[in-house]
């Protein structure tokens, strides 16, 4: 996927902007980010209280498996938790593998499938 600059620029507007139901958690070592993660809340049919869409985890290459993708994930779960939602949920690539390892220690895997239509 190849995003426009004007896409990025909104996206990080979005982000800092605290009227908005979404943010980011981003994680530094000596003042290098090496991993960063991005939510939005949003309302459910299904429960009382709000979901936390966890949207992109991303952890440069030679931290994974140290324990920052899980940290970034608490500190989700920490946030939804301050605003009352009832759930955070993500989405993965079947073929995620590495990922997938962290993933099945610190959530259930619903095995639901994704389908999509872009309409732009």
């Amino acid at each position: 996927m190849n995003l426009t600059s004007e896409l990025s620029k909104l996206t990080f507007d979005r982000l800092i902007d605290e009227s908005e139901e979404m943010g980011c958690f981003v994680l530094e070592v000596d003042k290098k980010l090496i991993g960063l993660v991005h939510y939005i809340f949003h309302r459910s049919t299904w429960t009382e209280g709000n979901s936390c869409y966890l949207q992109d985890l991303f952890v440069q290459t030679d931290n994974r498996a140290k324990g920052c993708g899980k940290s970034l994930i608490e500190a989700i779960y920490a946030e939804a938790h301050k605003k009352n939602c009832s759930r955070v949920y993500w989405l993965t690539q079947e073929t995620n593998y590495q990922a997938r390892i962290l993933y099945d220690q610190v959530a259930i895997n619903t095995g639901f499938i994704q389908y999509r239509k872009n309409l732009v």
